[in-house]
């Protein structure tokens, strides 16, 4: 069973352009953009012709922890990253379907085993250097080396073994597969083509892990992005500038981007990068808290505000289900024969009130969730899993079905009882710098109380909490977050399979603990093996059932994503996908104080 992890996004971009700029008394003239030699194939993107110049200035909550794409997990690096690096196919975020990248052509056998690739001719990497086929055999023989650790080298063992890659000329290859991939070519996204000439020496020496710092010397880092590395100073900011060879035009066929530099802030907080944005500090912001968001869209400035829905976020409550045989204190024994129990599991579930938990954490701005695919990711959502009102009624229903009964307690309150006569009493583990998720755990510990529940909230510093659950597994139940990477069920691949990392209520299981998660992962590596949409449709649809009628996780909601920009900004397009706003970064622009965007 192959142990996928959530595979992280990166959208590689380059950048640039020779300007000449002289400014008349009623209009901005600027040279005609040099394409380069006549060989280079470009790729014409449609859309509002922007303007050329300026920067953008975007807040990042922490520093990127490296500018290299194959080992990037946290989302920082992700974001710097999706802007200075491409890959062969990518999805576009805002239609969620693939589109020709570095790759102009691919082509897929009639038995789906062999994706034959062809290149844009007469690419080059952001320091000059050309692109060829090696570059991309290079790019795949680090991503499957298992020493490198690469997170996203699982999306490309397939059937048991490692995709093989080879090239029959210069510009095109041929990718075989073990058996048929339903993911199709969706797989090559987020997958940096790197630069051989830079990083071959450093990889045969086993340096891989060391490359991409972001104090890296901008003459030795390169990409085929829109963006290419110019400044960083430490615990303030990074600074990116035009890729002057980067492959993309506009319609008229202007060599993007149309940015000078793409600036990156690093602001610790939510409320300070709010405070940055007010201020003009910054041009954008993504990821917006409800109550920040509101503060904003109560204000009389020039922003513009956008409420793009429910992204692919799913919060849920889970219980500490491990195998923890001869290993756990008395107590938590005790509490995971409730835990295991089904019906238990469905009565919290059944008196969690999610529209509450939409209406008071995120001010409306949210949807209620009872399976884990979000109405954000239309294409897979399972339209069939009913979504069951709060009822207390039928919560009690349940919990005397499994034995459970009420007494009254010392306060006259009521108080639920086990079979064996012990109070029903856990804690629940939450983060506590998401604030978010505090509030949910606090209305939950209301909800059960209502059901004689006595729960105790305790929020803990991420690492610790995260620790807890992987690693000693000293906890009773927990509330938290993931977000997928794709709509695709591929990118949940590690969660969903018993033997995923992230597989949270019990993972890195050897064999599966209960027949439900065995079929789950029958369901789960058959539909990967299908290339018929309808087909892995359906198969993933039982998954989605399954995890609704067992209730492994207790989905709460998910919250929309809210972003901002100043409107000075053209070509602002937000997504539900990552990053956000930064997607087509290449097409983003500064308009002038008219707000004409033509050149």
């Amino acid at each position: 069973m192959r142990n996928h992890r959530a595979r992280s996004r990166y959208c590689w971009m380059a950048l640039s352009l020779l300007l000449a700029v002289a400014w008349g008394a009623a209009q901005i003239v600027i040279a005609a953009p040099q394409l380069g030699a006549p060989k280079e194939d470009l790729l014409a993107l449609s859309g509002e012709i922007g303007r050329p110049g300026g920067r953008l200035v975007v807040s990042l909550r922490a520093e990127p922890k490296t500018l290299n794409p194959v080992l990037s997990a946290d989302a920082p690096s992700r974001e710097v990253i999706s802007a200075m690096q491409a890959d062969l196919i990518h999805i576009n975020r805002a239609t969620q379907l693939t589109e020709a990248a570095l790759a102009k052509s691919v082509k897929v056998s009639s038995d789906g085993l062999q994706y034959t690739v062809t290149l844009r001719q007469g690419l080059r990497f952001s320091d000059g250097q050309p692109l060829d086929a090696d570059d991309v055999l290079f790019t795949f023989r680090v991503y499957l080396d298992e020493s490198v650790r690469s997170p996203q080298r699982d999306l490309l063992i397939v059937g048991g073994k490692p995709i093989t890659v080879h090239k029959l000329d210069t510009h095109t290859l041929v990718f075989e597969f073990a058996k048929p991939y339903g993911v199709g070519d969706r797989v090559f996204d987020g997958l940096a083509i790197l630069p051989r000439h830079l990083l071959e020496k450093p990889y045969q020496e086993g340096k891989m892990e060391h490359i991409g710092a972001l104090s890296t010397p901008v003459d030795q880092w390169a990409g085929l992005g829109p963006f290419r590395l110019k400044e960083y100073v430490a615990g303030q900011r990074l600074v990116l500038e035009r890729n002057p060879y980067y492959w993309k035009t506009d319609a008229k066929g202007f060599r993007l981007p149309y940015l000078d530099e793409l600036v990156f802030l690093f602001v610790p907080s939510a409320d300070a990068q709010v405070l940055r944005f007010q201020s003009r500090d910054t041009d954008v912001i993504s990821g917006l808290g409800a109550e920040n968001f509101s503060v904003l869209s109560r204000q009389k400035a020039s922003y513009t505000l956008a409420d793009v829905g429910p992204g692919l976020e799913y919060n849920f409550l889970f219980f500490n289900l491990n195998d923890l045989t001869g290993k756990a204190p008395p107590e938590l024994a005790r509490k995971q024969r409730w835990f295991r129990e089904v019906k238990f599991r469905q009565a919290v579930s059944a008196a969690v009130d999610r529209d509450a938990i939409v209406h008071l954490v995120y001010q409306g701005r949210g949807a209620a969730l009872w399976g884990p695919v979000t109405p954000g990711n239309r294409r897979w959502v399972d339209t069939k899993i009913a979504h069951q009102p709060r009822s207390l009624d039928h919560a009690r229903q349940l919990l005397r079905e499994a034995g459970f009964k009420w007494t009254s307690g010392a306060s006259g309150d009521s108080a639920l009882l086990d079979a064996d006569g012990t109070p029903v009493e856990f804690s629940i583990l939450t983060s506590s710098s998401n604030a978010d998720r505090t509030k949910m755990s606090t209305l939950i510990q209301d909800d059960l109380k209502q059901l004689g529940m006595r729960v105790q909230v305790v929020p803990l510093e991420f690492r610790s909490l995260i620790d807890r659950i992987m690693q000693t597994k000293e906890y009773d139940a927990c509330v938290l977050g993931l977000v997928s990477f794709d709509a695709d069920p591929n990118s949940d691949m590690n969660v969903w399979l018993s033997s995923g990392g992230t597989h949270l209520w019990n993972p890195s299981q050897a064999h599966p603990a209960t027949p439900w998660e065995s079929e789950i992962d029958r369901l789960m590596e058959e539909q990967l093996s299908v290339t018929s949409y309808e087909r892995r449709k359906r198969l993933y649809d039982r998954v989605q059932e399954i995890l609704a009628a067992f209730q492994p996780m207790i989905f709460l909601a998910s919250p929309d994503i809210l972003v901002a920009a100043t409107s000075t900004i053209g070509n602002f397009h937000p997504a539900v996908l990552e990053p956000y706003v930064l997607w087509n970064v290449e097409q983003l622009y500064v308009r002038n104080r008219a707000g004409n965007g033509s050149r």
